[in-house]
């Protein structure tokens, strides 16, 4: 890598409120200048291939695109991979859904080590009474296609309690079931950390790659007594 391009991938860094920095990237397809937060990291494989790296580790130099559906498949019909990286490059028709895929994969991971770290509280009750602790949650993970009556009391007791807790909603009971090794779980929080931040930043990407699932609108008093219990 040129020590141009190096300092391309580098970007800018201000600092955040906390002291910690907080690193800008140009997107290949709009040009803008946004928060690491708000884009994936690409690189170009050995054999010309277009590589999500999305925990962004790989070697190689940084192409940056927006964090959403769109702006990816913009940046695909555009060509602005090549461009970016001068050179040509090969892009798989399931460049989108492998980047969904992965960036869920991560948050279920990470779940799944909160989980056996002992940072993560499961079911609604238990939930709702970790909101009182000494040190309560720092975000509430929520199934997206769960009904929505659980997930504004909690909501709710939190703001009563003027906490400042995250909201996750972008995975489904399925997905957050697997991570945990239970069935039909809706209600999760994960305690301040670095996972809850890690997860919080995957969360805030991954949205650009998917529509909540709608809330289960069949649910009746039954449903509501199960997330309670999970």
């Amino acid at each position: 890598m040129t020590a141009q391009a190096a300092k391309k991938d580098e970007g800018r860094e201000r600092p955040d409120v906390g002291g910690s920095r907080l690193r800008e990237r140009r997107c290949i397809a709009t040009g803008e200048v946004r928060l690491e937060e708000n884009l994936v990291r690409f690189v170009v494989g050995p054999d010309g291939d277009v590589v999500p790296d999305i925990e962004s580790k790989l070697p190689g130099r940084g192409l940056w695109v927006t964090a959403n559906a769109a702006t990816l498949a913009r940046a695909v019909a555009k060509n602005d991979f090549a461009k970016a990286a001068k050179a040509s490059v090969k892009v798989t028709s399931d460049l989108i859904a492998k980047v969904e895929r992965r960036l869920a994969g991560r948050m279920q991971s990470d779940l799944g080590l909160a989980r056996r770290a002992g940072q993560l509280v499961l079911g609604f009750d238990n939930v709702l009474r970790a909101l009182n602790d000494k040190t309560p949650p720092r975000l509430l993970v929520e199934a997206g296609d769960g009904a929505a009556d659980g997930r504004k009391k909690l909501a709710g007791s939190a703001a009563a309690r003027s906490l400042r807790v995250e909201i996750v909603d972008c995975l489904s009971r399925a997905e957050l079931s697997l991570a945990l090794g239970r069935e039909n779980v809706i209600h999760a929080a994960v305690k301040p950390g670095p996972l809850a931040q890690r997860l919080l930043f995957d969360a805030a990407r991954l949205k650009g790659f998917r529509v909540r699932p709608a809330a289960d609108e069949t649910a009746g008093s039954s449903p509501a007594r199960n997330e309670r219990n999970v």
